[in-house]
């Protein structure tokens, strides 16, 4: 120990020395450089506002204080009965122009300034793209084989009727609030498509945390979202399409192989992602079950592997490729379908539908993939929109009452098309009024769809600040709704698994 000791002692004592010695005589050769580096460094205040003026210092700092606010607003909206994603909403919007630049303006110019806006909206891109393509998983597309008549009518009225009314609203809104260069078709089917939206995710969050999961309400609702968002989205690339393309022939084009892509993904990709999935989870080379796989999953009672099984993560490094081949697919989808002009997003939500619809697979993505992006870059899709909402833009009588208009055509729309659908379909006025608030329910999907609308030049800011309100107005009504109707969430406690399960 004491040998030891000393040479380690010696080594620093010795080569300390060194190295002071090269340093003081490496400083004599260049005096001008010193004094230059002297002068420039300033006080200790002054390099700490340079430091943390420097983009990526900025972007950081932005990335703490959008997470604490997101994380706090949503536990503080979990603690009144919403979920949480409202309130993670809702800390965007404050830290933006209507709150924050209204009462500390230099301090919301201080963390947001405008040349920064870019690095945070790539960030927050990334993160959506994720959430679409849990979304995409997340259809259970032998669920809506069992419920298709059923959800095929309530869903398609609860489009169609909103949609229509969309396209209405937008003869008294296109003079006074639609950009000047935008057609009154492109705003008319953008508006349609942005009152016909349902948040899925949002609304299986509500339906499981009040214990309506293995109802025939809940069954039925989750089926309508589902069949809902995949209808809106398909009708949303074709509005895309549609505004962005040059003329009738670049939009059949578009439209054309945005069905073939589909296609394409549904009839090729989809079989051959399931035999990869069994044969490189569940199989060796000689066809036997690997070690690690889920046996329940993969393994028969002879210890055979079973054909189609999900193995899961038998080996980290089998763990880490899944997921690597998996984000590839993803952004190869979304790439594709950014190419041709109808969104990235349309692809990673297409990516996530034809994946195998295995239960173990699912949890496995959303463990990896919803949980990273839920916690760190939804929020920063919350703020960045929240920095584009600007409630100060509504400084009139006139400017509130048609908010106010645009609300009640999405509430009619949507709530009261889905309740009368319902309703036809044989249930009672209380289950399907409860049908009609769940599908009114909007949340992320919706400022989704409103930020495309934005960036293609469609809404102006002041429609967008309307269009915004209305998206929470519409998912923080739901749960009063339900406790109304009797589905108080305090009545079923938790899930099953003993807390519940954060989505956005």
């Amino acid at each position: 120990m004491r040998r030891n000791l000393s040479f380690y002692l010696f080594t620093l004592i010795v080569f300390g020395i060194g190295i002071y010695f090269v340093l003081h005589y490496g400083a004599q050769l260049d005096h001008a450089a010193a004094t230059t580096t002297t002068s420039s460094g300033g006080d200790g205040w002054s390099r700490f506002k340079d430091s943390l003026n420097h983009p990526f210092s900025m972007l950081l700092l932005q990335m703490i204080v959008i997470i604490l606010a997101a994380r706090a607003l949503g536990a503080v909206f979990r603690r009144i009965g919403q979920p949480a994603v409202t309130g993670e909403i809702m800390a965007g919007i404050l830290l933006g122009p209507s709150l924050l630049g209204l009462a500390l303006p230099e301090a919301q110019a201080f963390l947001f300034p405008r040349e920064s806006l870019d690095a945070l909206k790539l960030f927050s891109q990334i993160g959506v793209i994720l959430f679409m393509f849990v979304v995409g998983i997340e259809l259970d597309l032998q669920h809506l084989r069992r419920k298709a008549q059923a959800a095929v009518l309530v869903s398609h009225a609860s489009i169609i009727v909103p949609f229509f009314l969309g396209v209405s609203l937008a003869l008294v809104l296109y003079r006074q609030f639609a950009p000047a260069a935008i057609s009154f078709t492109a705003f008319a089917l953008f508006m349609g498509s942005a009152m016909s939206i349902t948040a899925f995710p949002v609304l299986a969050r509500i339906i499981e945390e009040r214990g309506l999961t293995r109802t025939p309400l809940g069954t039925l609702a989750i089926a309508c979202a589902a069949v809902d968002d995949a209808t809106a989205w398909c009708i949303l690339a074709v509005v895309v399409a549609v505004v962005q393309a040059d003329g009738w022939t670049s939009t059949v084009l578009t439209i054309f192989l945005a069905l073939a892509f589909i296609a394409v993904m549904l009839l090729v990709v989809r079989p051959q992602a399931a035999r990869i999935m069994r044969e490189d989870d569940c199989m060796d080379a000689g066809g036997r079950a690997k070690p690690g796989a889920f046996a329940d999953d993969c393994m028969d009672a002879g210890g055979r592997a079973k054909p189609g099984a999900f193995a899961g993560v038998g080996q980290e490094t089998h763990s880490q490729g899944l997921v690597a081949g998996v984000l590839v697919f993803v952004f190869i989808a979304a790439l594709f379908t950014e190419l041709i002009g109808i969104h990235a997003l349309f692809g990673a939500f297409i990516a996530g539908v034809v994946l195998p619809s295995h239960s173990r697979l699912r949890t496995f993505l959303r463990e990896r993939l919803e949980t990273f992006s839920a916690a760190f870059l939804l929020p920063l899709f919350f703020a960045y929109t929240g920095l584009r909402t600007q409630i100060g833009l509504l400084d009139d009588v006139t400017s509130w009452l048609v908010c106010a208009l645009v609300i009640g055509v999405a509430i009619a729309g949507k709530l009261g098309g889905s309740m009368l659908a319902a309703r036809w379909t044989g249930m009672a006025w209380k289950e399907a009024f409860a049908v009609g608030a769940l599908m009114n329910t909007r949340g992320l999907i919706e400022l989704i769809v409103l930020n495309i609308g934005y960036d293609l030049g469609i809404l102006s800011p002041r429609i967008f600040t309307m269009m915004v309100i209305m998206a929470l107005v519409t998912t923080f009504m739901t749960g009063p709704l339900l406790t109304l109707l009797g589905y108080n969430v305090r009545a079923v406690g938790r899930t099953r698994s003993g807390a519940p399960v954060e989505r956005a």
